[in-house]
C-alpha cells in the first residue's frame, strides 16, 4: 500500500509516517498542495493521501479539490488530518470529497482506526 503524507509540518510527517510504516504502508511525504502533485506526479498511484488543511502555497483543500476533480484518482482514499475542527470544516472537506477526517492531535490508535475504517488495514 502507497500513502502520501501532506503536511508542512516535519514534526507530523514523521509522526504519521512512523503510524503508517508498521501498518505496511510505503510512504511518501510532501511540504504542501504543489510538493503533492509533484510527488504524485512522480510516485502514483497511492492508495491513500493524508492531507492537512493549513499548509502554504497550496493547502490542504485546494488539494483536495484538483484530486476529486481528476478522474484518475477517483478510487484513492482521501483523508484531511488537521486541527480544524468545527463541524462547518469536517462538512465542507467531506463534501469536497474527502473520505474521512483525523483531528489533530492524534494517537497511533486513533490513526489506525481511521485506515481501518477506510478499509485500508485489516
Amino acid at each position: 500500500m502507497k500513502l502520501l503524507i501532506v503536511d508542512d509540518s516535519r514534526t507530523m510527517r514523521s509522526i504519521l509516517a512512523s503510524y503508517a510504516r508498521p501498518l505496511g504502508f510505503t510512504v511518501t511525504e510532501a511540504v504542501d498542495g504543489k510538493d503533492a502533485l509533484e510527488q504524485i506526479a512522480r510516485h502514483q498511484p497511492f492508495d491513500a493521501v493524508l492531507i492537512d488543511w493549513d499548509m502554504p502555497v497550496m493547502n490542504g483543500i485546494e488539494l483536495l479539490r484538483i484530486l476529486r476533480s481528476n478522474p484518475s484518482y477517483a478510487n484513492w482514499k482521501l483523508m484531511m488530518v488537521t486541527a480544524q475542527s468545527s463541524m462547518s470544516a469536517v462538512t465542507a472537506a467531506v463534501e469536497m470529497g474527502a473520505n474521512d477526517y483525523l483531528m489533530k492531535p492524534l494517537t497511533e490508535e486513533m490513526f489506525q482506526d481511521k485506515m481501518r475504517c477506510l478499509e485500508l488495514v485489516a
